[in-house]
């Protein structure tokens, strides 16, 4: 008997990915600097991932160099272009 249902983001590489795609379809404001919340929201809200998801997916793509934490948690930047699902908008 299967008691609990699989979670698609549980896998880091796959939560990365996706939050690389949602950050490739935010402006950036100064600087390429994206808010955390902007990617944060979606990914929670919109999609139900869990928080150590998120928190797993962001790790995995700074890691793999997609993607630029600050310190402090407030915002990312986009700093490889491999994970992308398409080509950024003009």
């Amino acid at each position: 008997m299967k008691l609990a249902t699989e979670r698609f983001f549980a896998n880091p590489e796959v939560a990365a990915r996706k939050l690389v795609e949602l950050a490739t379809t935010i402006e950036a404001v100064q600087d390429g600097r994206i808010h955390i919340e902007k990617v944060n929201a979606p990914f929670l809200y919109t999609l139900k991932a869990s928080g150590s998801e998120f928190g797993a997916g962001i790790k995995y793509a700074v890691e793999c160099g997609w993607l630029e934490l600050h310190e402090s948690g407030t915002y990312v930047r986009l700093i490889g272009t491999s994970a992308k699902a398409a080509p950024a908008k003009d």
